[in-house]
């Protein structure tokens, strides 16, 4: 979605949607690509102590433990009401300079920054930002929107400071409840346009066609896909079999139509 090469070095992500959306799976998986790149990972959880982030994780595929124990990982469960936004900001500054990460991730900085006026959130995102790009750091923020609200408009307000934006957004078809992802915008590159819906599963999370040219076929499909290639041959199955009842149909229904035509021909051949 991204020219299939991926974010600038030292850019600034955000990820948002409702609570649900699939924000910190994205970012685990952003940390998770970086340390096998053997480059190291800072991760700052607002919401979640590091036990309790390693343990939802492994329930999507993604082992965060082992990068620990190598040092390309940190984890730190912080509360966001210790501390004002003045000394969180000097606290990451200190991590920063004595871990020396190449991606930090904030999730979700709305915890941080709740109950503060907009120009000290405002100035302190600027200053956060302008110190992780002079140090080449890419930075990604997961942000919490409230249901029912425009979904192109961050909780901060703080849209003009970043570089690539992706919304996660909730897709209700058929009945089900399915996950969507889109690029709202990626600063000095091109992007896809598309709405993807995507699964988590035991292995990760997995992006699917969601939309094309208006039609949400595949997302009808989402459940065969998520329960696997065995319930997908079953419908291929019962597919087949409906076709050859119906074939069976047409054969019988046309031997009946022709029974009396053939009754006649045999009397008049008499």
């Amino acid at each position: 979605m991204l020219e299939r090469k991926g974010y600038y070095r030292g850019s600034t992500v955000l990820v948002s949607g409702t609570a649900g959306s699939g924000k910190t799976s994205i970012a685990s998986h952003f940390v998770e690509a970086t340390c096998k790149r053997q480059e190291r990972s800072l991760y700052l959880s607002f919401e979640e102590s590091s036990a309790q982030l390693a343990r939802n994780m492994r329930s999507i595929g993604i082992d965060l433990e082992p990068w620990v124990k190598k040092g390309l990982l940190q984890f730190h469960g912080i509360r966001p009401s210790e501390h004002g936004l003045e000394m969180h900001l000097a606290r990451l500054h200190r991590m920063v300079d004595q871990f020396k990460p190449r991606v930090v991730v904030l999730d979700p900085i709305t915890n941080l920054i709740s109950g503060d006026g907009d120009r000290e959130i405002q100035s302190m995102l600027m200053r956060l930002i302008e110190f992780l790009k002079a140090n080449q750091i890419t930075a990604v923020f997961t942000s919490l929107t409230v249901s029912g609200k425009h979904a192109e408009q961050s909780e901060m307000g703080i849209s003009s400071l970043i570089d690539t934006w992706i919304l996660l957004r909730e897709l209700e078809v058929n009945g089900e409840r399915n996950r969507g992802l889109y690029v709202v915008k990626s600063r000095g590159m091109a992007h896809s346009n598309q709405i993807r819906q995507f699964l988590l599963t035991d292995q990760g999370a997995k992006l699917v066609p969601a939309s094309v040219g208006g039609s949400t076929a595949p997302l009808a499909d989402s459940a065969a896909q998520r329960n696997g290639p065995e319930r997908a041959r079953g419908q291929k199955k019962q597919k087949r079999r409906s076709q050859q009842r119906s074939a069976v149909a047409r054969i019988r229904s046309t031997a009946n139509q022709e029974k009396p035509f053939l009754a006649k021909a045999a009397g008049e051949n008499r």
